[in-house]
This record gives structure tokens, sequence and C-alpha cells, in this order.
């Protein structure tokens, strides 16, 4: 079966939002009124969901959030879906998604980070509809820079059309923007500079192709080992000619993130790769033990080339990546670059 690609999103068209895992509390309200704003005077309608409560861990639930999930994927009428953001529990509706109606539904883009990559990758795997790991509702009113793209421009750009991007010269340092002192932050502080580097030190460029695939490595990697994350089945059946990896971290000291690296190995997840991008993060160091250490644990002896430092996790500005899409992977000493096509 091939990918199926949601057709391009036009302006009239219908937006869901809901809260599959983190709601919205009350103080970061105003944020999330200016974002579904801003969509609707692009010229599209927004529908907002029922779960969105932001009192607690989770905004509904599992059943309800996984009801409503479903209700708005196999809605014709809705041809994107954008969370306000992930959370800590999005693995909590899996078992409740009606995976069957999805799979027979047209395609609808389900867009999203962190939290929500642990629905993005099942989505694309058991169903084979691409999905796309990019900004979530709240960031979607920032400016990206002009060498990368909005989730809302690649859902829009025609069927087929190549989607170019590459390093931003700069990303964030640190921190984050306070929206319920400023709910209109549109505008993103890069202050450090940029561009990506290969693990291997001897390594000089790179160009490679592949399907690509991945997501938080806090959250998709409780998938590794069940058929949820089946990437051996997937490569085998989606990607005959490989995998492109996408893998970046949160939040987790570099040992736990040597684990879940760990995990997803021994559950095969690398043994079809033909590249991983590692993206940029502040997740803290370990005493002796580093990040990058953590990367090495886990990948360095498989001879595959690993990207790091990639705009596409935590860390602003995000590249948009499709889950399903072939892409081009490019590194050299003046090109840093992935070419998608949705194909």
């Amino acid at each position: 079966m091939v990918t199926r690609y949601p057709r391009p999103l036009v302006r009239g068209d219908r937006i869901g939002v809901t809260a599959p895992s983190a709601g919205v509390p009350a103080g970061l309200m105003p944020r999330l009124r200016f974002c579904v704003e801003q969509l609707r005077q692009k010229g599209y309608a927004v529908e907002v969901g029922r779960c969105m409560d932001g009192a607690g861990v989770v905004s509904a639930p599992a059943r309800d959030r996984a009801a409503e999930l479903t209700e708005m994927l196999v809605d014709p009428e809705i041809r994107a879906i954008v969370p306000p953001w992930g959370g800590d529990l999005a693995v909590e509706v899996l078992p409740y998604l009606d995976w069957d109606a999805i799979a027979e539904a047209e395609p609808t883009w389900l867009v999203g980070l962190s939290d929500i990559s642990t629905l993005l990758l099942p989505l694309t795997t058991m169903t084979n509809t691409a999905s796309l790991h990019g900004q979530n509702l709240l960031d979607t009113p920032y400016r990206v820079p002009a060498e990368q793209r909005s989730w809302l421009d690649v859902v829009s750009a025609p069927s087929g059309a190549p989607i170019k991007q590459s390093a931003s010269p700069r990303h964030r340092s640190s921190g984050f923007d306070n929206w319920q002192d400023d709910p209109t932050f549109t505008t993103f502080t890069l202050d450090e500079p940029g561009g990506w580097t290969l693990l291997d030190p001897d390594a000089t460029e790179l160009h490679v192709s592949g399907r690509l695939i991945g997501g938080c490595i806090e959250t998709v990697s409780v998938l590794a080992g069940t058929r949820y994350g089946d990437l051996s089945a997937y490569a085998r059946e989606q990607a005959p000619g490989g995998l492109i990896l996408y893998l970046e971290a949160y939040g987790d000291g570099a040992i736990d993130i040597a684990r879940h690296l760990w995990r997803m190995r021994l559950a095969g997840w690398f043994d079809s790769a033909n590249a991983i991008m590692i993206g940029r993060s502040h997740a803290p160091d370990d005493p002796g033990f580093t990040q990058h250490d953590a990367i090495r644990s886990a990948l360095a002896d498989l001879d595959l080339p690993v990207v790091l430092d990639v705009d596409c996790g935590h860390v602003p500005p995000h590249l948009v990546l499709v889950n399903g899409a072939v892409a081009d992977l490019t590194v050299t000493a003046t090109t840093h670059s992935v070419v998608q096509r949705l194909i």
C-alpha cells in the first residue's frame, strides 16, 4: 500500500483543535484564543473540541480523548488537526483509537510535536497515513526562518511538490516565552549560531535518501517492541529503500536518553535505517556523560551516518518533517538540507 497523503489544505477548510495529551490551563487560554484567531484570519474555519481542560495532567479521560481524536480524524469536513501542545500521557489514548475507521477514512493531517509524536508515528506505521511533526498550535503564530517552513506551508503545498528546508543560521539558546504575560508572541529569540554536524568526526559529507519516521525520544520509545511501533514491518512494507529516522530529546538526562535509544535499537528500529537525524536539545547531561555520549553509546557502532543538532525538536526553530515522506538528506561543508517529496 502506498503512503496516504491528505489533500492540500485550502482557504475555507476546517481545522480541528483537540488535546489528546495535556490540556490548556486557564492562564494560557488567551494564547489559545490568539492562535485560533490567527488561523481564522488566514481563512480557515476552526473547530475547538471538548477535550481541552488544563486543570490536570491530561485534558480528559483516555477514552474521551481517543473518541474525540477519532471523530476528527474520520470527519470529512476536518482537513487538519493540530493539538495545542504535547504533554506526557498521549500513550493512554492508543488502545482506544478506532484504527480501522481511521485507516478507511479519507486521510486528514495530524500535526504536532513532543508527546503528540506518540500518536503521529503509529498513525503512519499502522494506517500508512502521512503525519506531520512540526509546530503545535501554540507555536503556530511564530515566524519561521526563511530556510524553513511552517506546518501550514507544508500541508497546503501542491501535491508532489518538493519541500526543501535547511539548517537555520541561528537557534534559541534557552528558555521559553511567557505566553501568560503576553499571549501574542510571534517572534522567536534566536540568539545562538545554528548548523548541523556529523557524529563521525572523520566524515566530511553525507548524501542519503529514505522514508522519514521519528519523534520525541522520551515518548516514542515506549512504542518500541509494540504493534504501535513496529518499524521493521513498516520498513519492509513501505520503505524497501530504507528509512531516515529523526529523533529528539526533550528533557531527560543523558543516561536515560541512552536507555531509550537502546530500547529502540533492541526493538530493531535502526535495522532498516539509512541515516539518523538527532535534534538539537537542551536536555541535561549527567556527570561524566553527555547527551552526545548517549548518542554514541547507542548508535556509534551501527555503521550508520548520524546527523547531530538538527532543528527538529523542542529547541526553536522547528523543521517540519512528514512521517512517510521520501527525503533526501544532505550535509556538506556548505549545505545542510532535507528535501521531502510526498510520494
